[in-house]
């Protein structure tokens, strides 16, 4: 379960840093896609923070 959830957050992890780095190559919704990888980086926090304590 450990290993699943690491894997998970950290594939939500980058998966935010390349939001980030999206958001100011593309034209449109740049403030969209900026707060989704922010979104994306927070929740890739969370999971290890709530799911994996002991």
């Amino acid at each position: 379960m450990h290993i699943a959830a690491f894997v998970v957050a950290f594939a939500i992890f980058i998966l935010g840093l390349w939001l980030f780095g999206l958001a100011f190559s593309i034209t449109s919704l740049m403030g969209v896609t900026f707060v989704a990888g922010i979104l994306c980086v927070a929740l890739a926090m969370a999971i290890p923070f709530h799911l994996l304590r002991d």
